[in-house]
C-alpha cells in the first residue's frame, strides 16, 4: 500500500512579483508626465501610464485614469469634426478641440504637480 502524501505545491513563478507602491513624489512625477504626454502623444501616453502605474497608488490612479478619459473623449470629439467638415463647421470643431486639448492638460499637469485631484471637464468616463 503506498502512504499517503500531499503533493507539493509547484515552486513560485519568478514573474508574479508584488507590486510596490510609488512613493508620493513619484506618484506625482508619473501624473504630471501622463497628462503632459497626452498632449504629445494623445491616447497613447495616458493609456500606456494607466495600464503600468494603475496599481501603485490611488493618485497616480486617479490621474492616468483622468488622462485617458479625456483623451478618449477628444478622439471622439475630432472625430466629429472630421465627419463634420464637410458642412464647414468641421474645421472649428477640430481647431477648438486642439485648444481645449492643450489648455486642460496643461491645468491638470499643474495640478498633479500640487498634488490636487482634477478632473477634466465634459468628459465621458470610460475608465474608472
Amino acid at each position: 500500500m503506498a502512504s499517503m502524501t500531499a503533493p507539493t505545491p509547484p515552486p513560485a513563478s519568478p514573474y508574479l512579483q508584488p507590486v510596490q507602491p510609488l512613493s508620493p513624489s513619484d506618484e506625482k512625477t508619473w501624473s504630471v508626465l501622463v497628462h503632459i504626454g497626452g498632449i504629445l502623444f494623445a491616447w497613447v501616453a495616458p493609456l500606456i501610464g494607466y495600464l503600468v502605474f494603475k496599481d501603485r497608488g490611488p493618485f497616480v490612479r486617479h490621474n492616468t485614469a483622468a488622462a485617458l478619459n479625456f483623451q478618449l473623449t477628444l478622439v471622439i470629439a475630432y472625430l466629429v469634426g472630421f465627419v463634420t467638415m464637410l458642412f464647414g463647421i468641421g474645421l472649428i470643431i477640430v481647431m477648438a478641440t486642439s485648444v481645449i486639448a492643450i489648455i486642460f492638460s496643461i491645468m491638470a499637469a499643474v495640478a498633479a504637480s500640487n498634488g490636487q485631484w482634477y478632473r477634466y471637464p465634459l468628459t465621458i468616463e470610460f475608465v474608472r
